[in-house]
C-alpha cells in the first residue's frame, strides 16, 4: 500500500475550476494547493481580487504603516493587489512568495521555489522595501476536509495541472484561468461546448 501523502499528493499543483463548477465562489478560479494529504487540503485562489481593499489600507489597519510611513511605501507594494484566497478565515492573511525570502520556523517552502508565510513579519519587511522579490497577498484560504477534494475532482469540478511559478506569482490575474488551461494543452473555448444546454 502506497503512502497517499506522497504518492497522490497534489501539493504544489494548480486546481483549475471547470465551467460547470456549482459553487459560485470558485467560478473560473485557479487555486495553488499549499498542502494536500489524507488530512485534507488547503490552497489559495490566484485570480480573485479583493476590490474593496488596497494593500496600503490593509497595512494601515494592521498598524504596520501610519499616514507618515505610508508616503514612503515602495511603489511595487503600493500597486500590489490584495487577493481573495478563499472563503475560510477571510480575516487571516497569507503571502505566497518566491524563495529568496524565508523566515525561520514561519515560512513553508512548498515546491519549485514557491513558499508560504502567514506572519506580519513578512508584510513589515515588504513595507520597508525588503521581503521577497515576488509575492502575492491573499486574505482567507480554500480548504477541503479529508477526501472532499478527491470527490470534487472525480465529479469533474476541477482539473489539476502543474504549477508554473511564473503563472502562480504573476501579478496579472485576470487571464490566469485561460493560461492555466493552455499550459496543459486545453483550449478554454472547447470546455464550453455543452454549457448552457437544459
Amino acid at each position: 500500500m502506497t503512502d497517499q501523502s506522497t504518492a497522490d499528493s497534489l501539493e504544489g499543483q494548480l486546481l483549475v475550476a471547470m465551467p460547470n463548477m456549482m459553487d459560485g465562489r470558485f467560478d473560473h478560479s485557479v487555486i495553488y494547493l499549499c498542502s494536500h494529504s489524507e488530512q485534507g487540503a488547503m490552497g489559495l485562489i490566484l485570480n480573485q481580487i479583493a476590490r474593496h481593499l488596497s494593500l496600503e489600507e490593509l497595512l494601515i489597519q494592521l498598524n504596520i504603516l501610519d499616514d507618515e510611513t505610508a508616503i514612503r511605501l515602495p511603489s511595487k507594494i503600493r500597486e500590489m493587489n490584495v487577493h481573495k484566497g478563499g472563503p475560510v478565515e477571510v480575516e487571516r492573511g497569507f503571502v505566497l512568495h518566491s524563495d529568496d525570502f524565508v523566515i525561520e520556523r514561519s515560512t513553508l517552502c512548498i515546491a519549485d521555489g514557491i513558499c508560504l508565510t502567514a506572519t506580519l513579519e513578512i508584510l513589515k519587511a515588504m513595507a520597508e522595501g525588503g521581503g521577497p522579490e515576488q509575492a502575492m497577498l491573499a486574505l482567507g484560504y480554500s480548504g477541503w476536509a479529508p477526501g472532499q477534494l478527491e470527490n470534487e475532482i472525480q465529479a469533474n469540478g476541477w482539473l489539476t495541472c502543474p504549477a508554473n511559478p511564473q503563472l502562480v506569482l504573476d501579478p496579472v490575474y485576470d487571464d490566469k484561468w485561460q493560461r492555466a488551461l493552455m499550459s496543459i494543452g486545453i483550449d478554454p473555448a472547447m470546455l464550453f461546448g455543452d454549457a448552457g444546454h437544459a
